[in-house]
């Protein structure tokens, strides 16, 4: 039986909720409460039915994580739309195979280490807003990228892609920080995917289609 892990402390909440969705939920709830009580039904319905969906995108399961040696998590909720060899990239040195994870706005959008680890680099690059299940996002969209290395040296890169609707990314690691796997480092607003660079020697566990969870869902072992 594989052992499982809290990667972070356990919430304190029935109904835990990413901070960076504090300023989103307040602004709406601000807005359906003046419509209320200017005596605009429709719109104050709308504005709860809004207030309601931002809630349930911010919203910050807690993740009980395999301890299983040598396993890589998924980083992201969401469907795997590739799974690829690659010759070379910007965010890993030599060959590798990329998993990316698409996300849409209704699945959880908090991001997970996949491996614990040190952080090695963590680099920013704007860009445009494809939709982030096109091939073009991974080099065009706005990005950030982490690389990460095991305890015993192997790396692994993780990149957080904007899509056409995200418009803001969220990372809170650094260069030099340590992170466990499963761990939360981040999150991306509103739709966006994930990158997983991985060496090729890895034994992928996942396929194309399927659907996978952050901190859970084992995406490949070394």
């Amino acid at each position: 039986m594989t052992q499982l892990n809290w990667s972070d402390p356990p919430s304190q909440t029935a109904f835990p909720v990413a901070k960076a969705g504090y300023p989103f939920i307040f602004a709406s709830a601000f807005a359906t409460a003046v419509f209320a009580l200017l005596g605009v039904g429709f719109l104050a319905i709308l504005g709860l039915l809004v207030t309601g969906f931002i809630c349930f995108f911010f919203r910050d399961p807690d993740r009980l994580v395999p301890g299983e040696a040598g396993a890589i998590v998924s980083p992201a909720d969401g469907k795997v739309i590739k799974v690829e060899p690659v010759a070379q990239t910007p965010y890993f040195e030599g060959a590798c195979i990329r998993v990316s994870v698409f996300m849409s706005i209704f699945n959880v959008h908090v991001n997970r280490a996949p491996h614990e680890g040190t952080i090695r680099q963590v680099s920013y690059h704007p860009g445009k807003f494809f939709s982030a299940n096109l091939d073009k996002a991974s080099a065009d969209n706005e990005h950030n990228a982490l690389l990460l290395e095991s305890p015993d040296g192997k790396p692994v890169g993780v990149v957080q892609i904007a899509g056409l609707v995200a418009r803001r990314i969220i990372c809170r690691v650094q260069a030099g920080d340590s992170i466990g796997r499963g761990q939360r480092f981040g999150l991306i607003c509103f739709g966006s995917r994930l990158d997983v660079y991985l060496p090729v020697d890895t034994e992928i566990r996942v396929a194309v289609g399927e659907k996978v969870q952050a901190g859970t869902t084992i995406l490949g072992k070394w």
